[in-house]
């Protein structure tokens, strides 16, 4: 990939997306379990959408902060998967400028606001659990679309200016970027600029938002705890745990498989590059193809809708 235009001193347009500088005959084996992955991403956040829309029984507000929760999945999904595939199956390699850096804002925003949704989720079932009589009026619907309206707009204007940084900077050099999505530190690297910039807001937008969700979230669950273990009713526990069981399953595979990153990038040099790229490939597929999944399971009412939607099909 050392062509003469790499290396110009020509202002560029577009970059080229190189997955697994290393090991690139990698691909086309790695390309169906990734297909599967985002086949069934798609298939059960769509699911899970249509179930929840049609039975009357869901229209409750938890199940409105899970619709969100899928529609951040599909989003992200549909923003970094189908051009990694494209890479891997028809060796579609060009990202333009303006496409890198729309994925490279949908990226960087959509992680905090899925933080952001689980943490809602979790303030949700901790009113149920400790409040419950005070429930009703406390997480209405119109608590629900504040909550999603406040999601949505805190992640993209805390983390607008991200991709807006990484765009002002001057690209004379190379455009090769070594890994399948257009990560910002990846594409900065390119530049011909000083970006510690970049790096530095990054780094505290990212610990700022994510840190601050996961902290209300574990307190959250702490005060649930401490509640659960002072009811005297025979199973009540099992069932006041059970209603947030799958709650926090999700978020502790969710923020395990961010740990899993961010370890694996701090520790760049003793970690190989292919194994950095295939994380955060997975990372933007794993967590989507297996939320709806684990609520399917453990949520009873999700899982009586969703046969009687298959019943409706047939």
């Amino acid at each position: 990939m050392a062509s003469p235009s790499n290396y110009s001193t020509a202002p560029i347009s577009e970059f080229l997306l190189i997955c697994f500088p290393n090991f690139q005959s990698w691909q086309h084996w790695l390309s169906l379990p990734l297909s599967l992955l985002f086949l069934l991403a798609m298939g059960a956040n769509a699911t899970l959408l249509i179930t929840i829309r049609l039975e009357a029984a869901l229209h409750q507000p938890m199940y409105y902060l899970l619709s969100l929760l899928s529609l951040l999945d599909i989003v992200l999904c549909l923003t970094v998967i189908p051009k990694v595939l494209a890479i891997f199956w028809f060796d579609l390699r060009p990202i333009r400028f303006s496409a890198c850096f729309l994925q490279m804002f949908i990226m960087n925003s959509f992680l905090p606001m899925e933080s952001c949704t689980f943490m809602v989720m979790a303030y949700d079932r901790y009113v149920a659990i400790c409040h419950p009589l005070r429930y009703p009026s406390i997480i209405t619907n119109q608590f629900v679309a504040k909550a999603s309206v406040f999601t949505v707009a805190r992640n993209a204007l805390l983390t607008a200016p991200i991709p807006i940084l990484t765009a002002q900077l001057h690209y004379c050099g190379k455009n090769v970027i070594e890994n399948c999505i257009c990560a910002n530190l990846s594409v900065s690297r390119l530049s011909c600029d000083n970006f510690t910039l970049n790096r530095i807001y990054q780094f505290v937008a990212g610990w700022t938002l994510l840190g601050s969700d996961f902290i209300l979230i574990f307190l959250s669950y702490a005060f649930i705890l401490r509640a659960v273990l002072r009811l005297k009713a025979e199973g009540a526990t099992v069932k006041a745990l059970s209603t947030c069981g799958s709650h926090f399953i999700l978020i502790l595979f969710f923020s395990t498989i961010l740990l899993v990153v961010v370890l694996t990038n701090v520790a760049r040099k003793r970690v190989p590059m292919d194994i950095l790229i295939l994380l955060n490939v997975l990372h933007h597929l794993i967590p989507p193809a297996l939320n709806p999944i684990v609520y399917g399971v453990r949520t009873k009412e999700i899982k009586q809708g969703i046969q009687k939607l298959l019943q409706r099909g047939m």
